[in-house]
């Protein structure tokens, strides 16, 4: 059997087991959960010794450190991942559950049910611990899932989903429920992206030119961001403390994620105090500074930000920095050259907060607290499928509920149009 006709197994037995999952029990689903989480721990040492081989290869190829990093388990990842499926199991079951009910004049009583969606593609790059992420999520919400990661994390996915499937079948659900794909050649992704018989919806993680290719080649609906241009505000009424820790944060301590703030924007009143201090405390930290001509204005020696500087989504210890008059030209500013996923404002004036919360068209918009929080776990969702930048049918990290949708169920007595 070719890859071609074992991808295309792979999606008919994911659609004969969706349909399995639509009924089963939430306390079969959060027993298996709760196994997986355990088993993940019990083998750690195998886990971290296949990541190793995909880590030796990635410094092979000499794949960049936020990769390598991105691709890196540790014992307190392989942790996170099981605290984050047993979160998922002591969540609420959204399967099943009625959103709201109305009666017509007619007598008909009409609701909205939540329903899985059914089979899940999950095509992503690095992070092994997605692997884990997205079998819980879609196994919570009733929905078969098929995962593909990148060929640099082949033998961190393997291992885990080794893991997960024993659990699967140890604990009487269809071990078909949760599948990796284990070609690594592209072509097997553009055959995953024409199965719309079998597969309901696709969701890519990754860099923006994975998601582009998806986005593109995709027979099938597909749930996107294509990048995280994050920007971080400094109102002239900021408290200039928090306002330094949150953008020291908000870069520093995880660049090569696309929750990282990649541009600074600083109102023009506070730049002469705040600007030196700050860029001075960031290149402690190793960051390479481009700034507009304002900011050179106070700090000369910063490389000077080109146009194309301001669309960058760097993943990498590098930032654009720039000098703003007013609160408008901030927004404007991020409305121009951001991409709708995590905004963030630094301000004590309660009005300025609320503008910009109102104003700011992105799928995660802060006050006061670094954009490094927009993550499914950090928002109590236990693990995230991704974070969707569009509009339909979610936005922003996607959790359990996010893995439904609804379908109409109305009761009569008898009732016909006229």
């Amino acid at each position: 059997m070719d890859f071609k006709e074992k991808i295309v197994t792979q999606a008919r037995l994911a659609k004969k087991a969706s349909r399995s999952l639509a009924s089963l029990s939430s306390s079969s689903k959060d027993q298996a959960l709760r196994q997986i989480a355990e088993l993940l721990l019990e083998n750690e040492n195998k886990i971290l010794t296949a990541n190793q081989k995909d880590i030796e290869s990635a410094r092979g190829k000499q794949l960049s450190e936020a990769m390598i990093d991105r691709l890196t388990l540790t014992s307190a990842r392989i942790n996170g991942m099981a605290d984050g499926l047993r979160e998922i199991a002591a969540q609420p079951d959204p399967i099943g559950s009625v959103d709201r009910m109305w009666k017509r004049p007619n007598g008909l009583e009409i609701g909205l049910l939540r329903v899985p969606l059914g089979v899940v593609a999950i095509i992503y790059e690095s992070r092994p611990n997605v692997t884990s992420d997205a079998a819980g999520l879609c196994l919570k919400a009733g929905n078969a899932v098929i995962l593909r990661g990148g060929s640099e994390a082949i033998h961190s996915n393997t291992a885990i989903i080794q893991i997960i499937e024993y659990s699967l079948e140890s604990t009487g659900l269809p071990k078909e429920s949760i599948q990796l794909i284990s070609f690594t050649e592209r072509q097997a992704v553009q055959e995953l992206l024409r199965l719309d018989e079998y597969i309901d919806v696709v969701i890519p993680r990754g860099g923006e030119s994975l998601i582009r290719a998806v986005v593109e080649n995709s027979t099938i609906p597909v749930i996107k961001h294509f990048k995280g241009v994050c920007h971080t505000f400094i109102d002239d009424k900021a408290d200039l403390l928090m306002a330094q820790k949150i953008v020291i944060n908000a870069k520093v301590q995880r660049p090569g994620v696309c929750n990282a703030m990649e541009t600074l924007l600083v109102h023009k009143n506070i730049s002469d105090e705040f600007l030196p201090s700050i860029i001075a405390k960031l290149r402690d930290h190793g960051v390479e500074i481009r700034g507009c001509s304002k900011t050179q204005a106070f700090v000369p020696d910063v490389i000077p930000a080109s146009e194309e500087d301001w669309f960058k989504e760097y993943l990498d210890l590098i930032l654009a920095v720039k000098v703003v008059d007013s609160i408008d030209e901030a927004i404007d500013h991020i409305h121009h050259y951001g991409s709708m996923h995590s905004e963030a404002i630094v301000t004590s004036d309660y009005q300025l907060a609320r503008k910009f919360l109102h104003e700011v068209d992105a799928a995660a918009v802060y006050v006061n607290a670094s954009t490094r929080f927009t993550d499914g776990g950090a928002f109590g969702l236990g693990a995230e499928i991704g974070i969707s930048t569009q509009k339909l049918h979610a936005r922003g990290p996607m959790g359990v509920k996010d893995l439904t949708t609804t379908k109409y169920i109305i009761y009569g007595d008898g009732q016909i149009r006229e």
